[in-house]
């Protein structure tokens, strides 16, 4: 009778799932893993671009504000990969430890710390970029613009959605 109290004990949660503190971890590291692919790939993708652009004839050309805006640029892509890569490594080395859940906690506060490096290194690209493009005196409205909608996709909808549909239950 006292093991199968034991063994139901986690079975059923408040939000509704029936599942283990395990399953959930399972669970929960598989969505931490799906949301990773995206930001990692783009982040990656970028990152090689910008490596580049420092070999280019035109770079030579660029004023020292402009180099040093790319220099930013480039450091803040290389923290926001390592953060979004850094679950996978953090993964490998803790598996089979029965520590999933603290892992999956560490692997989403990284996962959260990449996407807030993603958002400066997408809006210090974006600086630059347009800096050469028009420099003109509107880009750092375009670039607070370009801001604006990446904090409110990212983090104010989210946000939003969480305390209004949330129950307090």
């Amino acid at each position: 009778m006292e093991k199968e109290a034991e063994a139901g004990r986690g079975r059923h949660r408040d939000d509704g799932r029936s599942e283990t503190e395990t399953e959930r971890a399972d669970r929960r590291w598989l969505e931490v893993i799906q949301e990773i692919r995206v930001a990692q790939t783009g982040v990656q993708i970028l990152l090689g671009f910008l490596l580049t652009v420092v070999f280019t004839e035109h770079f030579q050309g660029l004023e020292r504000t402009d180099k040093t805006i790319y220099i930013v640029t480039v450091v803040l892509a290389s923290l926001a990969t390592g953060a979004l890569i850094g679950p996978v490594a953090f993964h490998r080395i803790v598996a089979g430890r029965q520590i999933k859940p603290r892992a999956v906690v560490w692997a989403a506060r990284l996962t959260m710390t990449g996407l807030v490096l993603l958002l400066a290194t997408l809006t210090s690209a974006l600086l630059l970029v347009l800096r050469v493009a028009i420099d003109d005196w509107y880009v750092p409205y375009i670039v607070a613009g370009v801001l604006t909608w990446y904090l409110l996709c990212w983090f104010v909808l989210p946000l939003w959605v969480r305390s209004r549909y949330t129950s307090g239950e």
